[in-house]
């Protein structure tokens, strides 16, 4: 038993570790960012100032929330295909979104003065969440992975996508048919921009919800995507920069208790608004290259799964059973299973997505 707790104190200390990293660097980056345009940390109108009291809250209000989910019993259902390692999470309660999201929504709001574009972006935000929350909720329910169907899923995050849409083409119908590219391209679009937008909104949500199957994992690489979006918007739109802050910085508090070992997951509930907020934010900034390459990890989770069911479908045998590309999917979870722990997925992607933000500001 002592041999036992040791290893779990030391696996903490791990789990501790890459969280201070990750604080350190998304601070420095904060301060190198407002030091570069020329604003100073305390103001509101900042990155620094917005990503810290939104981390601070957030972290300081789950440890009352925590405490709460776990007696109203919002224990996360573990799949019993998964990795055997993650059936000792079951319990473990989820649902987290309801209180990390709305820290970073009510702060955005009163920051940015409630600036019109902040509050569309918070409405999708929480509209995005919503859905989660309710597939949470079924699978509670139910006591079983299975939440809402998948097709009512898909049609709620269409409809809001679609009304995020009307409000975006009532508000912006001289410039928004066109992409804009780095080095100063633009891909003029028509019409068949507004079928790319809704897309979007749905296929970001999905993909940060799939990120989100190791501790740690989609906080901290969606922290590092909304801080190096909002560099990217800060010069024409301040009000977004806030938000992006906001959000950067609750799901930093966040991972106070998402870390590894977990002692909350954020359920459908986080992953849904998050991946709805990010989309949001690149559609109304017109940076839908800076998104798409700043999510690059959740594009791969994505193509990861695609790739499993597709290969699954085509080598499908008379008995009805196929090969499978991947030891199961997503990415990360083919990782764990081929020896790799959750604290090194978890650190590499980090990496990847820091790598990838870098990449992102150098080309705009």
């Amino acid at each position: 038993m002592e041999a036992k707790s040791s290893s779990e104190s030391s696996f903490n200390l791990s789990g501790t570790s890459l969280f201070v990293l990750l604080s350190v660097l998304l601070s420095a980056s904060a301060l190198l960012i407002d030091w570069t345009a020329n604003r100073l940390p305390w103001q509101a109108l900042s990155i620094t100032l917005p990503l810290w009291i939104c981390a601070l809250v957030t972290a300081g209000l789950g440890y009352w929330v925590v405490p709460l989910l776990l007696r109203l019993k919002t224990g996360q259902v573990i799949r019993e295909d998964g990795p055997q390692a993650h059936l000792k999470k079951a319990g473990t309660p989820t649902m987290g979104g309801i209180f990390f999201v709305p820290v970073a929504v009510v702060a955005a709001l009163v920051l940015s003065g409630f600036a019109a574009e902040v509050v569309v972006v918070c409405a999708i935000t929480f509209g995005y969440g919503a859905i989660g929350w309710l597939d949470d909720w079924q699978i509670l329910r139910r006591k079983s992975n299975k939440g809402i169907s998948p097709r009512m899923k898909l049609a709620l995050q269409i409809g809001f996508g679609a009304l995020f849409c009307l409000w975006l083409a009532w508000n912006q119908v001289d410039s928004i048919t066109t992409i804009a590219l780095p080095f100063g391209f633009v891909l003029p679009l028509g019409l068949l921009f507004w079928l790319l937008a809704v897309f979007v909104l749905v296929a970001e949500s999905n993909a940060t919800n799939l990120t989100d199957g190791v501790d740690g994992l989609a906080a901290g690489t969606v922290a590092i995507a909304f801080l190096g979006l909002g560099a990217m918007v800060a010069p024409t739109s301040p009000s977004l920069m806030i938000f992006c802050a906001c959000m950067s910085g609750s799901c930093l508090g966040f991972l106070v208790h998402n870390r590894n070992p977990a002692r909350v997951f954020m359920g459908d509930t986080g992953s849904l608004a998050l991946g709805g907020a990010l989309a949001g934010v690149a559609l109304l900034t017109n940076t839908l290259w800076a998104l798409f390459l700043l999510s690059g990890i959740f594009f791969i989770e994505t193509l990861s799964v695609m790739a499993q069911v597709s290969y699954y479908k085509a080598t499908k045998g008379p008995d009805g059973i196929g090969k499978r590309l991947f030891k199961m999917a997503p990415l990360h979870h083919h990782l764990e299973l081929s020896g790799w722990s959750e604290l090194q997925v978890v650190a590499m992607f980090y990496l990847t997505n820091a790598l990838l933000a870098l990449l992102c500001l150098w080309l705009r």
